[in-house]
């Protein structure tokens, strides 16, 4: 490569590398071979061919050396033409190695980004609700692209230009040493000129970039959330479009700014630098030719020390840099392996067995819990915070018992932040107590497999989420190998089948960011469709129709009958209808079982029931009646 190519490398090499003074870790190392060993084979002849290149590289000059000095000697045409020729050979070698090793590399490095997306996104699957209440997003996003990448690239770049870069500075000093040590040492007097500006200039360069990304990532992170169906209705609502856009073009033209800056600065940095290479030719050309009309160096010589200079600038740049570049990849590996050492609360025991066949029965017995504290289940990186609050979380359920037999539904009543959603999570087994049991069909839930809990669980959430899919693809998320027709019938027997046979592409229209191209109780009614694909024994509800108004939570309601029929339910009820078909209605007050009994006899005993009933029930049914 020429130097103002070696220029551009370098700059953009410590441009993007991350500085880092932390100690290598032995752990990590192993870690990362634990990565490798699959692809040690191909590894190995990257390596090898990346050693036979860096010979080549040098061999091309000195054979370009010595055409020359055939040509001043006046050797025969076939000493030229057979250099000629060799020179050419190494040409086609260099690229065909040039192809081979960019497959090699291109293989490793997107086989290594393969395998630790996976891993990352297969372990993150398994983490708490938790988890994902208290990440953001973006930040998790990030772990799985930019420091995935950035790990693949110690594989696919820097361990090869290590390598290679290396051979190559051995191989030119010593041709060019052997050549003429005089006008190698003056050559590399002008090393510092070309490295310690590129250093320094990355640096800084590297200082606007990172200010670049962070306003970059406060403009996606306003699209985001301003773009989305929720977030575009509130600022309507509020009337903020002209705030909003100058708080987005503020930032914009800040970018812009450092754009600009940029663009000067790497324009100023490669021409100074391709100053000193026009420079570090004129030596060797000087000096060179000095040293020839003298006759103590052959004309070939200084030609071949002219075309071995770039060589010899090249990978001393790369190398001075190549710290930087290493641990950057290490802080990468790091970051990607913080993650997969977090530990999911949830796991299967070893042994862990099916839930029993038949109809199933639900028990808690002196359940006890408090949602695990942040060290437990996040990590500060993720939740851009200095230190994660590590208090314990207070206890929220104080000894919750009662039975709901097969086939039987309880109900769930009281204030808000009672811990009714907290019992429904622990059914689901999204948490696990703290003590006491919870059961499905007499066997603890820690004994049951997850897969076994998914199969007979079933649960509806009051937001109804939907995937930015087809109504087809939200559907199947309950069981991929369902047919059509079992579509269909889920579907009317939602009360939703005329509206998806009325949309533009049947089952394949796409439903939109969350659902938001239906209403909400269509919403409510798709997802109980994709309930009643999964066929689950035991229907958990959580308040499903708490946001719905009279006409929409009729068409729900009538749906949630066909979801509940023969089925074990625990529902979170919200409307006084489903209170009233209840086997067994639990009174929930500040984590404890406060009333229980059929919805008469709590009415006849006076007590909290009867008083949510007249300030919460009848109130909102008697309004929506005259309604």
């Amino acid at each position: 490569m020429d130097m103002e190519v070696t220029a551009w490398h370098s700059l953009y090499n410590a441009m993007h590398a991350r500085e880092d003074r932390r100690p290598f870790s032995m752990a990590t190392l192993r870690r990362i071979g634990g990565f490798a060993r699959p692809r040690r084979r191909m590894l190995g002849w990257f390596l090898l061919l990346s050693v036979v290149g860096a010979v080549l590289a040098v061999a091309s000059p000195v054979l370009a050396g010595r055409v020359v000095d055939a040509i001043v000697r006046g050797e025969a045409l076939d000493t030229v033409v057979t250099l000629a020729a060799l020179i050419a050979v190494i040409a086609l070698l260099d690229a065909g190695l040039g192809l081979l090793t960019r497959w090699l590399s291109a293989s490793i490095g997107e086989g290594l980004i393969l395998d630790l997306r996976r891993a990352v996104f297969d372990h993150v699957q398994r983490m708490p609700v938790a988890f994902f209440t208290r990440t953001r997003t973006g930040a998790l996003v990030s772990r799985l692209n930019n420091d995935v990448i950035g790990a693949q690239r110690a594989f696919s770049n820097t361990l090869s230009g290590v390598v290679g870069n290396i051979v190559t500075l051995v191989l030119t000093l010593v041709v060019m040493v052997g050549l003429s040590w005089q006008v190698t040492l003056l050559a590399l007097v002008l090393l510092p000129v070309f490295v310690v500006p590129a250093r320094r200039m990355g640096t800084r360069l590297a200082r606007l970039e990172r200010e670049a990304a962070g306003h970059n990532a406060q403009m996606s992170t306003q699209m985001t959330e301003r773009f989305s169906a929720p977030g575009a209705t509130l600022i309507k609502l509020f009337g903020r479009p002209a705030s909003e856009s100058a708080e987005f073009a503020a930032r914009a033209r800040r970018v812009r700014d450092i754009g600009v800056r940029t663009a000067m600065v790497q324009s100023v940095f490669v021409t100074a630098l391709t100053l000193v290479s026009a420079l570090a030719l004129a030596i060797v050309y000087g000096l060179g030719g000095f040293y020839s009309l003298r006759g103590q160096l052959e004309p070939g010589n200084v030609v071949a020390l002219a075309l071995l200079l770039t060589r010899l600038y090249a990978p001393l740049t790369a190398l001075a840099s190549a710290r930087v570049e290493v641990m950057s990849a290490l802080v990468s590996f790091e970051r990607v392996f913080e993650v997969l050492d977090l530990k999911p609360l949830i796991a299967d025991r070893p042994g862990a067995r099916a839930v029993p066949d038949g109809p199933v029965a639900v028990e808690f017995d002196d359940v006890r819990f408090s949602y695990p504290s942040a060290d437990k289940v996040s990590l500060a990186s993720l939740e851009e915070v200095a230190t994660l609050d590590t208090r314990g979380g207070a206890e929220v359920l104080h000894g919750v018992s009662f039975a709901v037999e097969p086939g039987r539904m309880v109900a769930l009543v009281g204030s808000s932040g009672a811990g009714k959603s907290t019992i429904a999570q622990l059914l689901a087994r999204l948490y696990d107590v703290d003590s006491g049991a919870v059961r499905l069909a007499g066997v603890d839930l820690r004994d049951l497999s997850a897969e076994s809990i998914r199969a007979t669980l079933g649960m509806v959430t009051q937001d109804g989420h939907l995937f930015h899919e087809s109504v087809r693809a939200n559907l199947l998320l309950a069981r991929p190998e369902a047919g059509e027709d079992e579509l269909w019938e889920v579907l009317r027997r939602a009360r939703l089948d005329d509206l998806v046979r009325s949309l533009p592409d049947g089952l394949d229209t796409i439903v939109g960011e969350r659902g938001y191209r239906l209403s909400g109780g269509e919403r409510q009614r798709l997802t109980i469709a994709r309930l009643l694909l999964a066929r689950p024994r035991v229907v958990i509800l959580d308040e499903a129709t708490a946001h719905l108004d009279s006409t929409s939570e009729a068409a729900v309601q009538e749906a949630l009958g066909e979801a509940l029929a023969g089925r074990t339910a625990v529902v979170i009820a919200h409307r006084l209808s489903t209170i009233r078909a209840a086997d067994l209605i639990l009174v929930i007050e500040d984590g404890r079982v406060v009333e229980r009994g059929t919805h008469l006899d709590l009415l006849a005993a006076g007590g909290r029931y009867e008083e949510l009933y007249r300030t919460q029930f009848d109130e909102r049914d008697a309004a929506e009646a005259v309604a």
